[in-house]
């Protein structure tokens, strides 16, 4: 499993090679700040929501700090997906890096 930085994130966006940004936060995190264009499927569903994704795109998994993402991806691959990256740091280190004026929580 890898680890992408906020900062290789935005340049990835910035240059239209967008992975599918998946945002396992709650959905009330997800309102208050989020990465425009990501998912939010909360870490609870899924499972329930995993037809969702498709087993060979690239996907970044996002939570608040790190840890929930770490989790997901984890189970992501054990569940036969190929292409999992994590955010480094989670959505309060794109809010340092990349985003400033973000509202945070």
């Amino acid at each position: 499993m890898k680890q992408i930085s906020p900062e290789e994130l935005k340049q990835y966006l910035d240059e239209g090679n967008a992975p599918a940004l998946l945002d396992v936060r709650e959905t009330w995190e997800y309102e208050i700040c989020h990465i425009d264009h990501s998912i939010n499927i909360c870490m609870a569903l899924i499972p329930a929501r995993l037809a969702e994704l498709k087993p060979d795109q690239e996907i970044v998994v996002i939570c608040h700090h790190g840890v929930r993402s770490l989790q997901i991806a984890s189970y992501l691959e054990d569940m036969g997906y190929t292409n999992i990256s994590t955010l480094e740091g989670g959505i309060d280190a794109w809010a340092r890096a990349v985003e400033p004026v973000m509202t945070q929580y």
